[in-house]
């Protein structure tokens, strides 16, 4: 059994993990897991990650959770171009750098954001207070000055003059929070108040190819034919998971 990947392209992680693969011609089988369906809460999905958590990576016998983990095994197992985790000491010290950051930062607020602009109030009927939402886009704000100032400031890309793994982290956790009239996008416009994350937004599209580009986030622009949680068991399930994500 070769490469297999379990994903949901409605997950910022799958997304990255997903472009990586493709534009790499990186050979695997494509295992989706429905998400909002509750596939990973499911007893067989468990026995390839008991986190029950996407994305998971199968090479084998062997197995690998958590999204850096699996771009990292990727680029040491393959022949993918240097830019993407430099050799370089300082030059991937710098994609490091940002791959540790973003964790509690950038994807903790732009989920927060989502959460609590669309999901809370549009699919799980939950109020979510002005006061609350206000906040949250508040704190997004101030980390997206961060990643401006501190990570892309004057260069082409987050860590250097290429794209790297950073790029691909963050570009699609913008995009989930971007994705204006849409109902799984908050919509918070945030390229449009930003020109300089604007321009990096089109270098990350130019370098990644418009049409992979695309291709990996459909799925969020078109959620509004196709994301659905009718099912009251499944959002039982899903609840505590999200609280625990977002808080």
């Amino acid at each position: 059994m070769g490469l297999e990947l379990y994903l949901d392209l409605l997950s910022q992680p799958c997304r990255a993990i997903y472009i990586f693969a493709k534009k790499n011609s990186i050979p695997f089988e494509l295992r989706t897991v429905e998400l909002l369906k509750g596939q990973h809460l499911s007893d067989a999905f468990a026995q390839v990650n008991p986190l029950k958590m996407v994305p998971a990576l199968k090479d084998g016998d062997f197995t690998l959770t958590e999204s850096v983990a699996i771009l990292l095994y990727l680029t040491r197992k393959y022949q993918v171009p240097d830019h993407w985790y430099p050799q370089d000491l300082q030059a991937r010290a710098r994609v490091d750098e940002y791959l540790a950051w973003q964790h509690v930062t950038l994807r903790r607020n732009c989920l927060r954001a989502l959460w609590h602009k669309v999901m809370f109030p549009v699919f799980l009927g939950e109020p979510v207070s002005p006061e609350v939402l206000a906040a949250t886009l508040a704190e997004l704000d101030v980390t997206l000055q961060i990643l401006e100032d501190k990570f892309l400031q004057n260069k082409a890309f987050l860590a250097g003059p290429h794209i790297s793994l950073a790029d691909l982290v963050a570009i699609t956790e913008l995009m989930h929070v971007s994705a204006a009239h849409k109902p799984v996008g908050a919509g918070c416009q945030i390229f449009e108040g930003r020109p300089k994350l604007a321009a990096w937004r089109q270098r990350v599209e130019a370098a990644v190819g418009a049409v992979l580009f695309q291709e990996a986030h459909e799925v969020i622009l078109k959620a509004k034919d196709t994301v659905s949680l009718a099912d009251p068991s499944v959002k039982q399930k899903l609840m505590p998971r999200v609280l625990a994500m977002i808080r």
